[in-house]
């Protein structure tokens, strides 16, 4: 997937609420929409990249404009909840086959 698109990393959403992860598309806004349309909440959706050929903290990065939610204390392009993350982290590991 990564070598499809950006050479590195596979852009990916997560539900964090349904325990989704939508994977593989040129932005997140994309995965965002199509969550979105299949009943999901804005408020419980953030964006991350994968990268499949790293591994431990450096397979997963926090880092989408769609994180960016001051209506829900998080200003910056990244994950500012350390609980969120955490949930984050568990649903990729549960979802993600590597």
């Amino acid at each position: 997937m990564a070598a499809a698109t950006f050479g590195d990393l596979v852009k990916a959403v997560v539900d964090i609420e349904r325990k989704l992860v939508a994977v593989d598309a040129e932005l997140h806004s994309d995965l965002e929409a199509l969550l979105l349309e299949n009943g999901s909440e804005q408020k419980n959706l953030w964006g991350i990249n994968l990268y499949p050929e790293m591994s431990g903290a450096e397979f997963l990065e926090f880092d989408s404009l769609i994180n960016i939610r001051p209506s829900q204390d998080n200003r910056s392009r990244g994950v500012e909840n350390e609980e969120i993350r955490e949930k984050i982290t568990e649903i990729v590991a549960g979802r993600i086959q590597r």
